[in-house]
């Protein structure tokens, strides 16, 4: 697996906190939700967010937005995780919520309920609604990545690669959402390591992440936008660019900026690019075009 995706077993892919990341691995985040799992299922939702969709088999109507919903939901590949309640089978759990319609889909995001939607919808509204669901769950912190119900995803039931053991820790951590302490692993290791590829791709991730947890997604769009020559405000920008997947507008912005702004600002810009380029991946197209861009601009 290339540098691109950081896909070291255990570690947290940026690339799934994007719902229009292109390709996906194929994994199942889609699962049946009855009344006792419900609780420990929503739990997970202080990591990332639980979608849950109210159904009903006798709902001709409906199926297509059901399905819609679900293959959004993989193509997310772990941004999400859909929980499909069927209210003929678990009418309890319905009333609880207050369904009166089927489909309904509500998120909960940090525990918080949030509702979605009622009735069917078609794939680009449903596409909009979790995108505005991810902008929520990032602005709140919420960059963890839900496991697949059916497990990893393997040719012919090949087991999942081992972890390398120099990274439990930091893994571990990642895997809490401590992206303090796995910034503070990373750079332990970064010390012993100084030249390790994959222990700065890993800084790199996550000091990304670390940084995220104070996100208001809206406010950097805002204070962004009213100030073009504001660095720490573009900066934060461009680190919610990464994180939905657009790169190429992160570096354009940051290579922007750095073509106007003094020596001591230039450089703030350019340490944050080359962190950002191990993100995304040394060898992507759009990192090699925007590393000489880079060069130009400070030579």
């Amino acid at each position: 697996m290339t540098q691109a995706n950081f896909s070291r077993p255990g570690a947290v892919d940026l690339s799934t906190l994007s719902t229009a990341a292109g390709q996906h691995s194929g994994a199942n985040y889609v699962m049946p939700l009855t009344e006792v799992e419900f609780q420990a299922v929503a739990a997970r939702s202080m990591q990332h967010p639980v979608i849950v969709e109210f159904h009903s088999s006798r709902d001709q109507a409906g199926q297509a937005t059901s399905a819609a919903l679900a293959e959004l939901v993989n193509e997310a590949d772990g941004r999400f995780l859909l929980g499909r309640v069927d209210v003929d089978a678990e009418p309890r759990l319905a009333q609880g919520f207050g369904v009166q319609a089927v489909p309904t889909v509500v998120a909960v995001i940090g525990g918080q309920l949030a509702p979605l939607f009622q009735g069917t919808k078609t794939r680009e509204e449903i596409a909009q609604v979790l995108d505005q669901v991810a902008q929520v769950a990032v602005g709140n912190g919420l960059t963890g990545r839900a496991t697949p119900v059916d497990g990893p995803a393997g040719p012919e039931g090949e087991a999942a690669p081992v972890a390398d053991p120099r990274f439990a820790k930091a893994d571990a951590a990642l895997e809490a959402g401590d992206f303090a302490a796995a910034l503070a692993e990373f750079d332990t290791l970064l010390a012993q390591t100084p030249h390790d590829a994959e222990v700065i791709a890993g800084r790199a991730q996550a000091a990304l992440l670390n940084r995220s947890l104070g996100f208001d997604a809206q406010g950097i769009v805002e204070k962004a936008a009213a100030g073009p020559g504001d660095v720490p405000a573009q900066l934060d920008a461009a680190d919610l660019e990464v994180i939905n997947g657009r790169y190429e507008e992160a570096f354009d912005r940051l290579l922007g900026l750095a073509a106007e702004v003094g020596p001591e600002e230039k450089d703030t810009i350019r340490v944050r690019l080359l962190e950002l380029f191990e993100v995304v991946g040394r060898t992507e197209p759009v990192v090699l075009k925007a590393r000489r861009r880079l060069a130009t601009v400070l030579f």
